[in-house]
């Protein structure tokens, strides 16, 4: 990893992995607004937890965090830092800042409910930028790569001061099913009334083939109305695709930029970062409307 460490006291502002967990990658605000070079957003998939992440350290809300999968992570800091985990609650202080002191270890364990985890520092990781974000794309390969044991992560200097908080009182992630907003895509007319009412009314279950691109439901197939091939159009996150299989795929953070398969509804934004936290074998429901009016 590469970036500007700063110096504290002659130590180095610093975080070194000892072990990343499944996965862990370095991710921010995105980069927003480049669709049209073909560049999708990617950042954080919980966003609402990362921004809350960099408030408690007295970040800016979009500042690079560390985005942990499943827990597992294990740091140890170069100097005196504040650091505040979010999201799926591991191990430790959590929804809160507390100081790790130089040489000090931060330890992640497996997460009771919830699939990632937000670690913010107090200023910020400081890997260099690509394209204006320090995100790792892991559909494009943009950005920083994954986390791997042995790499030094520099943290940049605090801009603001602590917002005094001791603790925020946000609910852990639920463990159990999960329903979401939903509304009409502009491929619904693709569908008949049936599948319409089957994607609301069906619980479906989040397959172990979903990941930052997207959740990859079973549930009932939702067959199409129209045959034929669609071509390409714009897809942004939290659109829900139905490929021939029917059964659908509810793109996060790391969505392609376009695709080919028609979209019957999308996500609420809100709720695409709780998405963002479901494991594999959690149910899904969808509340709302998506038949063509």
């Amino acid at each position: 990893m590469t970036g500007r460490a700063a110096s504290q006291g002659g130590a180095t502002r610093s975080l070194t992995v000892l072990a990343t967990g499944p996965l862990t990658t370095v991710q921010d605000g995105g980069r927003p607004g480049q669709g049209a070079l073909g560049i999708g957003r990617s950042g954080a998939c919980d966003r609402a937890a990362a921004r809350l992440s960099n408030r408690l350290v007295g970040n800016p809300p979009d500042a690079a965090v560390l985005e942990v999968t499943l827990g597992g992570l294990v740091l140890r800091t170069g100097a005196d830092l504040v650091v505040a985990t979010t999201g799926a609650r591991c191990s430790g202080a959590h929804n809160a800042p507390t100081v790790l002191r130089a040489g000090r270890e931060l330890r992640l364990g497996l997460p009771p409910t919830g699939l990632r985890t937000y670690v913010a520092v107090r200023g910020g990781i400081a890997v260099e930028p690509v394209l204006g974000s320090r995100s790792t794309d892991l559909l494009s390969g943009l950005g920083p790569p994954a986390l791997s044991a042995g790499d030094v992560l520099p943290v940049g200097e605090p801009t603001a001061p602590m917002p005094g908080v001791d603790l925020a009182p946000v609910p852990d992630p639920p463990g159990g099913e999960v329903t979401v907003r939903v509304l009409p895509g502009p491929r619904a007319d693709w569908f008949p009334a049936e599948a319409a009412a089957a994607l609301t009314t069906t619980a479906w279950e989040v397959t172990g083939e979903s990941n930052r691109i997207g959740l990859r439901l079973a549930g009932v197939a939702l067959e199409r109305s129209r045959a034929g091939e669609l071509a390409s159009e714009g897809m942004v996150r939290g659109a829900l695709q139905v490929p021939p299989s029917g059964q659908p795929v509810l793109f996060l953070a790391d969505a392609p930029v376009t695709g080919g398969y028609p979209v019957i509804g999308y996500v609420e934004d809100a709720d695409v970062d709780r998405c963002g936290q479901l494991r594999p074998g959690q149910t899904l429901r969808f509340r709302g409307a998506v038949a063509p009016r």
